[in-house]
């Protein structure tokens, strides 16, 4: 009986936050389907440490942290390298609707460029609206190290998007 309490209360954590690790996988890694593997991956290794994660109070964080050193360390391998290289432009259905699609793929595009760990910093930091302290913790890292990774990933997404206007002045008259 207490397998099933077990299950049942992991399964209703899974549904009720699959959406959203899915969102933050796709702003890490910029492929839905890549986004739906690191989420598959995250959820595997969550059920193996449901135990330990029951007495956890930050759940989220907790799926959260697990998330992004799958990321991470995907990033390190052969495998996540050429990954990285086979990125495609899907988009997604719900960013049809979106006001704004040009800039949406515009930041979607800048972000994909960016290094894992910068991109991992500027995630958690401004999506997930985790503390300097708290993304140090998911990471992994020092405060200092996600400080400095966040101005060097703002820097270059201001870059980055700096030529959005010649691009969309570019559009409109083609």
């Amino acid at each position: 009986m207490a397998k099933q309490q077990r299950d049942a209360d992991f399964t209703e954590f899974v549904a009720s936050r699959a959406p959203w690790l899915r969102k933050v996988a796709y702003l890490l890694c910029a492929d839905w389907h890549r986004a739906d593997d690191l989420v598959q991956e995250t959820v595997t290794k969550l059920y193996v440490q449901w135990p330990r994660m029951m007495r956890v109070d930050n759940r989220e964080g907790y799926a959260r942290t697990i998330l992004v050193n799958t990321f991470l360390a995907e990033q390190r391998s052969p495998w996540g390298r050429w990954t990285a290289r086979r990125r495609t432009a899907d988009l997604p259905e719900s960013l049809a609707a979106a006001r704004d699609l040009e800039a949406a793929m515009d930041l979607r595009h800048a972000l994909s460029a960016l290094p894992p760990r910068q991109r991992a910093t500027v995630v958690l930091r401004y999506y997930c609206d985790l503390t300097v302290e708290q993304t140090a913790e998911a990471m992994g890292c020092s405060t200092g190290n996600v400080k400095s990774q966040t101005s060097r990933g703002l820097d270059a997404l201001r870059r980055l998007l700096e030529l959005r206007p010649v691009l969309a002045a570019e559009r409109t008259t083609s």
